[in-house]
Formats: structure tokens, sequence, C-alpha cells
């Protein structure tokens, strides 16, 4: 106890998982949702692009979510700047991956779609937990302004 009446503030507050959720500002709402639509983008032009090129598109694409993915964050300077381009990218390729009534399909039974859908996905969470480690030595660990 008598390390809490020390430092001023901290019996106030409680472990930062009991605080409660807060929901976004408008404008942060909108950031996400754009990220959340920019993410659905870059999964369709990269299911065109990667079965198209191989193996320089499938690279090109996994390239481009994972620019996608990590822009996001820094710009909004949050994860969950990382996490709405990533749930549009997951949603939007598994939507893809169903075949339709009349037997089309985007995705082939190939190597390159599966590294692309596995490498994505991989991509998303890799960048969505790690993007955000510690800040550079003198910095703040914020976005530039």
């Amino acid at each position: 106890m008598p390390e809490r009446a020390a430092r001023p503030g901290l019996a106030d507050r409680g472990s930062l998982l009991a605080q409660p959720l807060r929901a976004p500002s408008a404008g942060r709402f909108a950031v996400y949702l754009g990220l959340l639509l920019l993410g659905a983008v870059t999964a369709l032009a990269g299911s065109l692009v990667q079965s198209g090129w191989f193996p320089g598109g499938l690279l090109l694409a996994l390239a481009g979510a994972a620019g996608l993915f990590l822009g996001g964050g820094r710009a909004v300077g949050t994860r969950g700047g990382s996490v709405a381009p990533a749930a549009g990218w997951m949603i939007t390729v598994v939507l893809l991956t169903t075949g339709r009534p009349e037997g089309d399909f985007l995705f082939g039974a190939g190597a390159g779609s599966y590294l692309f859908l596995l490498g994505g996905m991989a991509l998303a969470v890799i960048c969505a937990t790690l993007g955000f480690g510690r800040p550079a030595a003198g910095g703040d660990g914020g976005p530039v302004k």
C-alpha cells in the first residue's frame, strides 16, 4: 500500500485493462472506415496481380498489403490504424475465395493462391501486433506532426 500512496494517480486509474472503452471520435471513425475500404481494395487488386505475374505479382501484392497495414498504423498513431485495413483485407479475401453458383471463382488451387492467403494473413497479424514497438531513442512514439 505505501507504494501506491507514494505515486499519486495510480490508485485512481487502476489497470489499463480495467479502463472503460471509449468510442472513437467521428473523424477517427471516418479514417478507420476509409482504411477498412482501402484494405478491401488492396485485397481485390492483390488477388488479381498475384496470379497474373507469378512470382513477382505475389511479392508485389504482399508488399502492398504490408505497406498498407504499417502505413495505416503510422498515419493514425494507434494499433487500430493497422487493424482496420487488415480486417478489410481479410474479409475481402475470404469473400473472394467462395465460389459462385455458376462455378466461377477468383482463386485457383495453386501454390501462389495459398501463399497469398496465408502470407497476407500472417502479415496482417504481424503488422497489427508488432507495428508499434518501443519508440526510437529520444522519440515520443507518436505520429509525425
